[in-house]
C-alpha cells in the first residue's frame, strides 16, 4: 500500500506543479484586472440557466450566509489528514460564525467529511463522493457547475475553498482561501498597478470576462482537488510507511519473546534430562 500510495503520490505531484504555472497566470490575469476595475464597468447579464455566464457571478452581495468547499478523502488509511481538516474547519466555524449552524452551509467533496458533518447535523448544499486519485479538468466541471448554479440561486453570498496545501511528503497546511465574489486585490505593488493600467480589452470587457472568469473558477477549484489530492497521497505514503516499521518493530519484538521463551524451553528440558540421569547413577 505504501508503494502505490507513493507511485499516486509522484504522478500528482508532476501533474501539480505543470498545471500550476498555468494557474498562476490565470490567477494574474483576474488579479490585474480587478485592479483596473474592469469588473465594475460591466454590465451584468446572461442567463442564469447558464452556470459558467457572468450573471450574478461579478455582483458583491451582502454576506448572510457563507459557503465553505471542503476538501477531505473517500477513504481512511491517511493518518491525521482529515482529522487536521476538520479540526480546523471547526475551529473556523467558531471563530467566524460562533458557531451558529444558520450563517453558513457546507460543499463536501468527500465521504470522510460529508459523513462527519451529517452527523453532527451541519447544513450540506452539495456533496460529492469517489473522487479520483489524480483528478483532470473534466472531473471537477459538473462540480464547478453545481457550485456556480447554487451561488447564482442565492443559496450563499460567499464561498470559501478549505484544504489541505502539500508542503512537502511531510508537511501539509490548512488553506482557506475565498473563491467568490472577487475583491480588489490589498498588497498592490507598483509594478502590478502599471500592468493593471495597460490593460486593453478585444472585443469588449463582458466577452473576454465571460471567457477568463469561469477558468478563473475552475482553476481555482481544480487546483485546490490538485493540490488536497497530493497531500492526501502524501499522507498515505506516511501513514502506511508507520504502519510498515511498526509491524516490523512488532515482528522483532515477537521474534525476539519467542526465541526466549522456545531457550528457556529446551534449557529446562536439558536440566530434565540430565537430572533424571543424575537419578538413575
Amino acid at each position: 500500500m505504501q508503494m502505490v500510495s507513493g507511485a499516486k503520490l509522484s504522478r500528482i505531484e508532476k501533474q501539480s506543479n505543470a498545471y500550476q504555472i498555468y494557474a498562476n497566470k490565470v490567477e494574474d490575469i483576474v488579479r490585474h484586472l480587478t485592479m483596473a476595475d474592469l469588473f465594475k464597468n460591466v454590465p451584468v447579464s446572461g442567463s442564469s440557466a447558464d452556470p459558467l455566464s457572468l450573471n450574478n457571478i461579478l455582483q458583491v452581495r451582502d454576506v448572510k450566509k457563507t459557503a465553505y468547499v471542503v476538501l477531505t478523502s473517500d477513504r481512511g488509511l491517511v493518518g491525521g489528514y482529515n482529522s487536521n481538516i476538520l479540526k480546523a474547519m471547526m475551529d473556523l466555524f467558531k471563530k467566524n460564525h460562533n458557531g451558529d449552524k444558520s450563517k453558513f452551509t457546507i460543499i463536501s467533496l468527500g465521504a470522510t467529511g460529508t459523513d462527519f458533518f451529517k452527523t453532527r447535523g451541519y447544513d450540506i448544499a452539495y456533496e460529492y463522493r469517489g473522487l479520483p486519485d489524480v483528478p483532470s479538468v473534466e472531473d471537477i466541471t459538473p462540480i464547478v457547475k453545481s457550485i456556480l448554479q447554487l451561488y447564482q440561486a442565492g443559496s450563499f453570498d460567499e464561498i470559501y475553498v478549505c484544504h489541505n496545501h502539500h508542503v512537502n511528503s511531510l508537511v501539509s497546511r490548512f488553506t482557506n482561501e475565498k473563491l467568490l465574489p472577487l475583491d480588489a486585490p490589498q498588497d498592490v505593488t507598483q509594478e502590478e498597478e502599471h500592468i493593471a493600467s495597460e490593460y486593453i480589452t478585444d472585443p469588449d470587457p463582458e466577452t473576454v470576462l465571460s471567457a477568463i472568469v469561469p477558468q478563473y473558477i475552475e482553476c481555482l477549484i481544480f487546483g485546490a482537488m490538485m493540490d488536497a489530492k497530493t497531500a492526501e497521497h502524501a499522507a498515505s505514503v506516511t501513514a502506511m510507511k508507520s504502519a510498515t516499521d511498526n509491524a516490523d518493530d512488532l515482528i522483532s519484538n515477537l521474534s525476539l519473546h519467542y526465541n526466549r521463551a522456545r531457550q528457556a524451553q529446551i534449557t529446562t528440558e536439558i536440566t530434565e534430562i540430565v537430572g533424571g540421569a543424575a537419578a538413575l547413577e
